[in-house]
């Protein structure tokens, strides 16, 4: 598992050392300049790295002098380094080394006057960004966890700029991009972006990140600009580092595919399991509007290792179903989970009776779900997976075991009937705040949908990032209501009992759900179908311990 701290926690754990005169701006710059030697000797494909061209972006605080540290020791290695200043202050030790090293270095006043890099120390942002398009590696050390409300000043028209220049080149020809810490300008608490919708924020290809990893880089929509993560121990004692102890707690977790099974949430059924103890869900999804969705949520399930689906709705849906997953129920009884609401109207007009007559098969589940049993509901009270059209049949509080998965569209109009005023895209730019206000205004554990899935129950918050940008098609959020379906029934009396597992849950499918799709067809287009039936081998995989994505 992956955890990500807050910026306060990250502090406090340095404190003591920096007192104790620890040289952690040494172990990150040492760190920080094997990390740009290997990406360039991968860019290159040469072991030499005297033709190699590095641009240090270098702002005022800490993480500027770890970037000019780093480069110190690389201009070292023989690569040519010049080193952008931007801010009215720099860390002076840091900068003798760099130009000790043989470093150059300019500033960057945003002025349009100037007579340029080659003949002076000042270059304007047109200048700098191309000095910037022109390297072989940036390092950026703008801004590190101090930073708040993103890049300001001659910082955001630079970073503008180069991504302005990079826009109008070859993948192939653009620079290697090193974020120092974290990509200068996003929050590094919330994963905001702050500013234009687009940012400004420089996407990094890497960012090697200081003593554990910033929660910020795992929440969208700053995921999408970290690139890959790579975690240096300096010792700050945070859990899973060297040094000091810390109560500090996780703010946002990922899970890995070794966590399915380490904590329990996959498992090979027992010598003596039946369809009874391994969990039988209902689904009640799917109008004669929408089939489709009937079939792909079953198929996620049934695919997911459940067993047994009792399915609900009217004739034609139901034969559609039994024609794709004949083992399906078409009855109800006793069920042990949930799974309610793909391609089910919200607000079906009243001539439509078989729509109608789906959201009262709703919102009888849901009285099992909430508790709120009536004389023709009977059996325990069991958890649920609830999307689209069901989402707008909850009841005012729900407990923690009921799962809603809405889009940022559905988590908006959600939010609207409980007093809210937001919209999508207020959302799709704060994605966590609204999550969790979502929690907080119902009760419920939410697993918002997007590119990086961020789920929040009590006192917990997951993000997955797990699948290819090929999964945002039509019908894939059926198939993992399904599948998240079959973990809630697999688990059903542990999910009541432990309010923080139906996050742990929610979070395992959204993982399964996005390795499947890229077993079912890697780096190339996938259909929700597909990804249902891949869903089988890629939980083999899991609990045999090999890499789904070998």
């Amino acid at each position: 598992m992956i955890e990500a701290y807050e910026s306060s926690a990250v502090r406090a754990a340095e404190e003591p050392l920096l007192a104790a005169g620890v040289p952690l701006m040494d172990r990150a710059a040492f760190a920080l300049a094997a990390a740009a030697v290997r990406e360039l000797r991968a860019r290159t494909g040469r072991p030499g790295l005297n033709r190699n061209r590095a641009v240090l972006l270098v702002g005022p605080g800490n993480n500027g002098g770890d970037t000019l540290y780093a480069g110190a020791r690389v201009a070292a290695r023989g690569v040519h380094v010049v080193a952008v200043l931007v801010g009215d202050r720099v860390h002076d030790a840091a900068l003798a080394a760099l130009r000790a090293a043989g470093g150059t270095v300019v500033a960057c006043t945003g002025e349009d006057t100037t007579t340029g890099a080659l003949a002076g120390d000042i270059v304007t942002v047109a200048e700098a960004a191309d000095l910037m398009a022109s390297a072989d590696i940036v390092l950026d050390g703008l801004l590190g966890i101090g930073g708040r409300g993103g890049l300001r000043g001659s910082a955001r028209d630079l970073v503008a700029a180069t991504v302005a220049v990079l826009g109008t080149r070859p993948l192939r020809s653009r620079p290697v991009v090193v974020a120092v810490d974290v990509p200068s300008g996003i929050g590094v608490d919330d994963g905001a972006i702050y500013g234009a919708a687009d940012g400004p924020v420089l996407t990094a290809d890497l960012t090697v990140t200081f003593g554990a990893v910033k929660s910020g880089l795992l929440l969208p929509p700053a995921s999408a600009h970290v690139g890959r993560i790579e975690v240096v121990d300096i010792g700050l004692g945070l859990p899973g580092q060297a040094g000091p102890a810390t109560t500090s707690a996780a703010a946002v977790r990922r899970l890995t595919a070794a966590d399915l099974v380490s904590r329990g949430v996959l498992a090979v059924p027992a010598a003596d399991a039946h369809k009874y103890t391994r969990g039988v869900l209902g689904v009640v999804a799917g109008t004669q509007q929408f089939p489709g969705a009937a079939v792909l949520t079953v198929s996620g399930a049934i695919r997911a290792g459940v067993g047994m689906v009792r399915y609900l709705g009217a004739r034609e849906v139901t034969a559609a179903v039994l024609a794709a997953r004949p083992e399906a129920v078409p009855a109800g009884g006793r069920v042990q989970a949930w799974a309610l609401g793909p391609g089910i109207s919200p607000a079906p007009p009243a001539t439509d009776e078989a729509a109608r007559a789906q959201q009262g098969r709703i919102r009888h589940a849901l009285a099992q779900v909430t508790g709120l049993l009536g004389s023709d509901v009977v059996g325990d009270v069991v958890p649920a997976a609830v999307d689209a059209g069901a989402i707008a049949l909850l009841p005012r509080d729900c407990p923690p075991w009921l799962v809603i998965t809405p889009h940022a569209g559905e988590l908006a109009e959600l939010l609207r009937s409980r007093g809210e005023s937001v919209e999508r895209s207020d959302v799709e730019a704060h994605p966590l705040a609204w999550a969790r206000r979502a929690r907080d205004l119902t009760g419920a554990t939410v697993l918002l949908k997007g590119a990086t899935t961020v789920v929040v129950g009590p006192g917990v918050t997951y993000t997955q990032a797990d699948g290819p940008s090929w999964l945002a098609t039509a019908g894939a959020g059926d198939v993992l209501t399904g599948l998240l379906g079959s973990l809630l029934a697999a688990h059903s009396v542990a999910a009541v009992k432990d309010p923080a597992l139906p996050a742990l849950l929610a979070a395992s499918a959204s993982l399964l759900h996005g390795l499947a799709a890229h077993r079912a067809n890697p780096g190339g287009p996938v259909a929700a179908l597909d990804v249902a039936r891949a869903l089988p081998a890629t939980i083999a995989d899991v609990l045999a311990g090999r890499d789904p994505l070998a």
